[in-house]
């Protein structure tokens, strides 16, 4: 099977190519890697996998790989994924996350319609769950407080428009907070590997507010299976899901959860440090993951305890 992956060179995106290449396809992996490490895909290329350095704003340049490849399935995770840049840079962020998605269906429909799967948020999507009632299903109101979920959110209507204006079959999975090894502990997203990157270090964790705001944390694996099981419905037999669907856990975890699992495993003793609350930080959100298990047949199979230890290893010990 021929597969192209958008940013394939990022935390999700290596750890998807990484299973694509095991199970034996032909991959062709774009990212401009501005966030994304060719380092994360060193295996893969290895075992034949392409990485080509492109910019999905650039559209004639998407279309013309995406059509010499012919990829029989894409993926689609590269995006503009920092909340605070979102804020800073809205035009830029709405470039990368809603131009370079039309785009990349557009080279999908150039190169024979083929099926897309589109990396979704989850939490930036609905928004605030403090007084809702949560999980939040997919039928809850999209109500993206930052900008980097209302482009997100286009991304899934246009998947949709594609699917109704050009026959393009095509699902969007909405992620909850995403976490697992190649998540970069010196970024500035993705706090359990950020957490993970200061115990080792013997520094103090940050903790902004009183550290009971809530997350739905999934592990890396459980995300790479999600996206495997939704490209196999969108190309098989039978009806593609229309989407979204939610791929998290449904069960709400606090900052201060993940400092009990985590701080007996440092090297050292280590306290947390803390900070006022950041403006406009979401309080709590999880989302229900019910409607993936009954049209993928996909449960999350990690425990928070388990992943989490599994996430503190791959810092101490990178992969080589």
């Amino acid at each position: 099977m021929r597969t192209l992956v958008t940013g394939g060179a990022g935390f999700i995106g290596s750890n998807l190519v990484d299973a694509l290449v095991a199970r034996g396809d032909d991959v062709l992996v774009l990212d401009d890697l501005s966030t994304g490490r060719e380092r994360n895909l060193e295996a893969a290329i290895g075992s034949g996998a392409r990485l080509v350095r492109c910019d999905l704003v650039d559209a004639e340049r998407v279309t013309a790989e995406a059509t010499g490849f012919g990829p029989d399935a894409v993926f689609h995770l590269a995006a503009q994924a920092d909340v605070r840049k979102a804020v800073a840079d809205p035009a830029l962020d709405a470039r990368v996350n809603v131009i370079g998605t039309v785009n990349l269906l557009e080279a999908a429909r150039a190169a024979g319609g083929a099926p897309v799967v589109y990396a979704a948020t989850g939490g930036a999507v609905y928004g605030e769950g403090e007084g809702a009632e949560l999980p939040f299903p997919e039928a809850a109101p999209a109500r993206p407080g930052t900008g980097y979920g209302a482009s997100k959110l286009a991304g899934e209507i246009y998947v949709g428009l594609y699917r109704r204006l050009h026959g393009m079959a095509g699902v969007s999975l909405r992620f909850a907070n995403v976490y697992g090894p190649r998540q970069d502990p010196h970024g500035e997203a993705g706090v359990v590997a950020i957490f993970c990157g200061r115990l080792l270090a013997g520094e103090a964790p940050t903790v902004y507010g009183d550290g009971r705001q809530t997350r739905d944390y999934v592990y890396v694996d459980d995300v790479v299976d999600a996206l495997l099981r939704s490209a196999g419905a969108v190309t098989g037999p039978g009806t593609a899901p229309e989407g979204p669907l939610n791929i998290g856990t449904g069960v709400e975890a606090s900052v201060l959860d993940l400092l009990d699992v985590l701080l007996p495993l440092a090297p050292q003793p280590v306290e947390p440090a803390f900070e006022p609350g950041r403006t406009g930080e979401v309080q709590h959100v999880s989302i229900d993951p019910a409607l993936a298990g009954e049209v993928l047949g996909w449960a999350p199979r990690v425990s928070l305890e388990e992943g989490l230890r599994r996430t503190l290893d791959s810092v101490r010990e990178p992969a080589p």
